[in-house]
């Protein structure tokens, strides 16, 4: 094992196996975020257009849960989003105080053009693992992200 803690043999496993995530996803995040800014977005910007070019409409409360960010980051990202032109905000004429966040066309444009490349860029990333590798690290991660023990369910 590669951690230096002094431990229990469980401990130092698990903190072996953290700092490795952490790396991969550190690793793999820094390239897909370099990628990102050279369309002139931070991989935030990108989660809200992808997110509502896929799902449509949003509330920026279910923007914040879909992309595991607080309600004042995301106000901040659609205010960016919003001064370049990429987003609209639109309160709901049935309740005033929930405003919804929809794609403009060029944000929409944006996001068309800019898929290919990104899911390119991915693949490319991923390609490290081969096609059973990809389908275990998912199954391993869902599993993780949902709680040591619990069954993963499908998606």
């Amino acid at each position: 094992m590669s951690t230096h803690y002094d431990g229990t043999e469980e401990e130092r496993r698990a903190l072996d196996c953290f700092i490795k995530l952490m790396r991969a996803s550190n690793s793999v995040g820094h390239q897909m975020d370099e990628h990102l800014t050279d369309w002139g977005l931070t991989s935030s910007q990108f989660g809200i257009l992808e997110a509502i070019y896929h799902l449509g409409p949003m509330h920026q409360k279910q923007l914040g849960q879909k992309l595991l960010k607080s309600g004042g980051n995301i106000s901040v990202v659609v205010d960016h989003l919003e001064e370049r032109g990429l987003v609209r905000r639109q309160r709901m004429e049935s309740d005033r105080r929930f405003v919804s966040v929809h794609l403009t066309d060029e944000g929409e444009s944006l996001i068309e053009e800019l898929m290919p490349e990104h899911v390119g860029t991915i693949v490319e990333r991923m390609s490290a693992l081969d096609a059973d590798e990809q389908e275990e690290l998912s199954r391993l991660c869902k599993k993780l992200g949902r709680g040591a023990g619990s069954e993963p369910s499908e998606r």
